[in-house]
């Protein structure tokens, strides 16, 4: 390969030292593709779950063509196409972006994965590749070794009848799965999840996740304490969602304030879906408009009056403030003066300094032992 790996980078995500744009795992699964031969036709190799772009580059690099790609991140998804513009120029129109689905996996011969930490994530893409795929697919699925368990090789284990397991190499792994099981012997579909929660409305609040929404249909904890307190002026209209996940901040909203719609919005093309899916269950979907966006991208300045955020406090498998901070910036951008930023955190972030700084004045709302509920007003 004549790729530098090295030069691949996380922008427009956040970027920091010790957040990488590719990993040992990556390597190591080009590496072993490599040597099992690549596809010679084009269009047969699909890459589920690439970080930033290092498995689209190193196969484009290896001289396969005709990739089919999908990552559920926007950020992801933007990263690989800033990658591949500057150091590929030349063959960015080999790969393309799909969502998740038959056009993504039809007639493929080898599946490169990077192992999503939810195991229901991974058992909503091998569903989508044994139902797809060409009945002689290989699946690699790549992972570093602490993030691993045997939990996934039994997950692998529903979908095909040989799973094995690589060498370790630089504390990284890679899964061989061949040989599809039968239809009737595969686990029927199960997406998406499904729970309800009593949050003080006439009726429990339904909520829908597809498996990679971070925290699936769970209802968070965080989110619960923040419902508990928020109060919002009679007289809104309008409210955004920013970090919507499976859209119950954005549900609560609507069904208790029926004059109020909702812009629910995140990264992840599983969290819109969800969104979608919770909206519609709840019968609100006409208030309710879910958009995958890099934050509020698409907003402009000063056009929003309330924004309730819940921000994620990892980056993967990184714990690292920065998309907290990012988002929590966005928001001061979108509010006009006097709009209110609703905000819980893990108190001992101590996130308030940030707030005052990037929104305005900050008030604590609530506290208890884990989260801290605050409003801000924009200046």
């Amino acid at each position: 390969m004549s790729l530098d790996f090295d030069q691949l980078r996380r922008w427009p995500d956040v970027e920091a030292e010790n957040l990488q744009a590719v990993d040992a795992a990556d390597r190591l699964l080009l590496d072993l593709a490599g040597e099992g031969g690549w596809p010679q036709e084009p269009g047969r190799v699909v890459i589920l779950g690439d970080h930033y772009g290092a498995l689209v580059l190193g196969a484009l690099d290896a001289s396969v063509r005709g990739l089919r790609v999908h990552q559920d991140a926007l950020s992801g998804v933007r990263a690989t196409d800033a990658n591949a513009a500057r150091l590929l120029p030349g063959l960015a129109g080999e790969y393309r972006h799909l969502p998740l689905g038959g056009e993504l996996l039809v007639g493929a011969t080898l599946v490169l994965v990077q192992l999503p930490r939810s195991l229901d994530a991974l058992e909503e893409m091998l569903g989508f590749v044994a139902e797809h795929a060409a009945a002689s697919v290989t699946v690699l699925a790549t992972g570093r070794i602490k993030h691993m368990s045997l939990s996934m090789n039994e997950v692998l284990g529903r979908y095909f009848e040989s799973v094995t397991a690589s060498l370790g190499r630089q504390k990284s792994r890679v899964l061989t799965a061949t040989a599809v099981r039968p239809a009737a012997d595969r686990p029927a579909p199960r997406f998406p999840l499904q729970s309800s929660h009593a949050l003080g409305l006439p009726e429990p609040l339904q909520v829908r996740a597809f498996a990679q929404t971070f925290g699936g249909a769970k209802l968070d904890p965080g989110t619960r304490f923040l419902l508990e307190h928020l109060e919002i002026p009679l007289d809104a209209r309008h409210a955004v969602d920013l970090g919507c996940g499976n859209g119950t901040i954005a549900a609560f909203l609507a069904l208790k304030h029926p004059h109020l719609a909702v812009r629910a919005s995140d990264q992840s093309a599983s969290a819109v879906a969800s969104t979608g899916a919770t909206a519609a269950a709840n019968r609100v979907a006409e208030r309710i408009t879910a958009v995958q966006d890099d934050a509020l991208a698409s907003l402009p300045d000063a056009s929003e009056s309330l924004v309730v955020l819940n921000p994620p406090f990892h980056m993967g498998n990184t714990v690292h403030a920065g998309i907290a901070l990012k988002l929590i910036a966005d928001a001061g951008r979108v509010l006009a003066p006097g709009g209110e930023l609703w905000c819980v955190w893990n108190s001992h972030l101590g996130y308030r300094g940030q707030l005052e700084k990037l929104v305005g004045p900050t008030r604590q709302v609530a506290r208890n032992p884990k989260f801290t509920v605050t409003v801000s007003t924009r200046k």
